[in-house]
């Protein structure tokens, strides 16, 4: 009975094993052509944008403003509404969200108080966009009133500002993880404080990883509509924000994805073409911030080195 038993688990250990290698061997290639259909589906996507819009995509209109003619409406406003909310939502986001990070990695006490935010915060970066946008009505819109000007820039870029907080939080305090402790204590034993070690050391070496959380974040909020549209961005705006910044930030606007929308809701093909060179003018702004910010990263890094 115990040589049946023996043989019994070696021809299970064997079947085992021989599955296992399969799934090894298997898993190269399945991963290959995972990642292939993820390509095929995007080139696809890009290839039908820009047979669509490629066409309609002219100096005119970038520097146009909308029209209910869909062969001399533009995206001007928009553009410019898009680069207002982006630029007023790093400079709100960054500063917060770094802070916050730098507080929980190197100075909080482990505890329940920290668990407790570290737990909400990890929460808040999978609530649905929607949820932000409800909230930036209630808030920025309706109870600062007087210091927003409701349905303007300013809340636009707050709402946009709570949705990425928690997602540059948890990047930037990986990027801070990845510094190794020796690091702080050779600082500490040298003499310098606390926050020089933080500044001149930690922060450097971390600020690559940073600033990679940051592009993400950055972007997503670039493509968001669902959070301006419930804080009430307007789909034609034929207008600039006045030169003044604090008169600016208090103006409607709208944004690229909300004009974006607007076109290919319309029945006719013109608007379908003009939101197809949109989607190219957002893709354009896209990639020169992510390359810009991928510029810096890379400027550190080598700094680091």
């Amino acid at each position: 009975m115990k040589k049946i038993a023996t043989t019994r688990e070696n021809l299970l250990s064997g079947n085992l094993s021989v599955a296992r290698r399969f799934w090894e061997i298997m898993l190269g290639p399945i991963s290959f052509l995972a990642a292939l259909l993820g390509i095929v589906v995007l080139g696809l996507l890009l290839y039908d944008i820009f047979k669509d819009g490629f066409s309609h995509l002219s100096w005119e209109f970038i520097t146009s403003f909308p029209s209910r003619n869909p062969q001399s409406a533009g995206i001007l406003s928009a553009l410019v509404g898009s680069l207002w909310i982006i630029v007023l939502t790093a400079i709100i986001a960054l500063p917060i969200s770094i802070g916050a990070a730098l507080y929980l990695e190197e100075y909080a006490r482990k505890g329940w108080l920290t668990n407790f935010i570290e737990v909400n915060i990890a929460n808040l970066a999978a609530v649905p966009s929607i949820i932000y946008g409800l909230l930036g009505l209630q808030i920025f819109v309706r109870f600062l009133f007087p210091l927003t000007n409701g349905r303007s820039i300013i809340s636009g870029a707050l709402t946009m500002s709570l949705l990425i907080l928690p997602m540059i939080i948890m990047s930037a305090r990986e990027a801070l993880r990845t510094v190794p402790n020796s690091l702080r204590q050779a600082g500490l034993a040298l003499g310098a404080s606390k926050w020089q070690v933080i500044r001149h050391h930690v922060l450097p070496q971390a600020l690559p990883g940073i600033l990679t959380g940051s592009i993400l974040a950055l972007s997503r909020a670039m493509g968001e509509t669902a959070p301006l549209i419930m804080i009430g961005a307007l789909s034609y705006i034929a207008y600039l924000p006045p030169s003044n910044i604090l008169e600016a930030v208090h103006t409607p606007f709208t944004v690229l994805p909300i004009q974006i929308f607007n076109w290919i809701s319309r029945p006719q093909q013109g608007f379908h073409q003009a939101a197809a060179a949109g989607i190219i003018v957002l893709l354009g702004v896209l990639i020169a911030i992510n390359s810009l910010a991928i510029i810096l990263r890379n400027h550190y890094q080598r700094r680091v080195v």
